[in-house]
């Protein structure tokens, strides 16, 4: 408990450089309680089930956690793809696709790192993304193969 109190003293003297109304003020309710549960037993009881209860309270919940939309999967693997038909086959499997589904796409391959392609209006523009990323992952390392 004593490092506790130290923890206690130092947020105290942090709070004091900048507020230091409010600093003395928490220091002089403090003080009371801490007064008031050394002469009242009954008092001193009481707040030790509450600060018991908001402790136990406090371990057993979890942090919320935000839940983000997850959208739909892809309509097919463009690397699969790729692999299958080369550039010219990805493209034209590609331009059938809504800027939805290109989206899908780009979500479900963690295609979008710098946060742009999601904003994207023009279909042509997430095409080009897809495709570059899926040339650059589907080569990459090559120039250690041909060794």
């Amino acid at each position: 408990m004593i490092t506790s109190g130290r923890n206690a003293q130092h947020a105290l003297d942090s709070l004091a450089r900048s507020r230091a109304n409010l600093a003395d003020a928490l220091s002089d309710l403090v003080a009371v309680v801490a007064t008031e549960a050394e002469e009242n037993p009954r008092f001193a009881e009481r707040l030790t089930q509450v600060l018991v209860k908001v402790r136990a309270d406090v371990e057993s919940s979890s942090p919320a956690k935000v839940k983000r939309p997850r959208r739909e999967p892809g309509p097919w693997d463009p690397y699969v793809v790729y692999a299958e038909s080369g550039e010219i086959g990805l493209r034209e499997r590609l331009q059938a696709l809504d800027l939805e589904q290109l989206r899908n796409i780009v979500a479900e391959h963690a295609m979008d790192n710098d946060r742009l392609a999601m904003k994207w209006r023009n279909p042509e523009r997430v095409i080009e993304r897809i495709v570059e990323r899926v040339m650059d992952r589907a080569t990459k390392g090559d120039s250690f193969r041909n060794i």
